[in-house]
């Protein structure tokens, strides 16, 4: 394990949050109803407006998320201390659900688009701290836009989970060797 476990779930779920806005597929929280379905699936918990400016916001929130992947060390130190300052971040451990002792930086109540901005923030200040931006990519699929954090041991992940963009990138790199042998 590179980070902490509520660090890595916080990660991942930026990662997913950024994907919900494919060159392939479209918007992917087009309605209240994706969004509601996104929450559950990534485990988010607190309060809810349920109208379009908590959509809009969250949709503003993922375009902040998505700069990280291409901004250089500075000013995504920028980034995540904006998300932080903005949302009065305040670190708390807490304990609940099926989740041991894990950080918490907002109350239940806060706006959501500001506890999955301070969740991912803080998620980021470990890879700022550890030095391991690098570890957040882009696919490798040339026909890909999607976002990707590697956590693998090894640095190797270069593909996303969005498809199946490293079946497609090595089925079509086979029948280039074939064609060429």
């Amino acid at each position: 394990m590179i980070f902490a476990h509520d660090t890595e779930v916080a990660l991942r779920s930026a990662v997913n949050l950024v994907n919900t806005l494919d060159a392939d597929r479209g918007e992917l929280l087009a309605t209240g109803e994706d969004l509601d379905r996104f929450l559950d699936e990534e485990e988010f918990t607190g309060s809810r407006t349920h109208d379009a400016a908590e959509l809009a916001a969250v949709r503003t929130l993922r375009a902040r998320l998505r700069g990280l992947w291409s901004a250089p060390e500075d000013d995504a130190v920028g980034i995540v201390n904006a998300l932080l300052r903005e949302a009065q971040a305040l670190p708390q451990l807490v304990k609940h659900d099926r989740w041991d002792w894990h950080l918490h930086a907002t109350a239940p109540e806060a706006p959501l688009a500001d506890r999955m901005g301070t969740e991912a923030a803080m998620a980021f200040v470990d890879v700022i701290r550890a030095k391991e931006l690098d570890r957040l990519r882009v696919c490798a699929a040339d026909d890909c836009e999607a976002v990707l954090i590697d956590l693998s041991k090894n640095r190797s992940k270069r593909f996303c989970d969005t498809g199946n963009c490293a079946n497609r990138t090595h089925v079509r790199a086979y029948r280039e060797r074939r064609a060429a042998g």
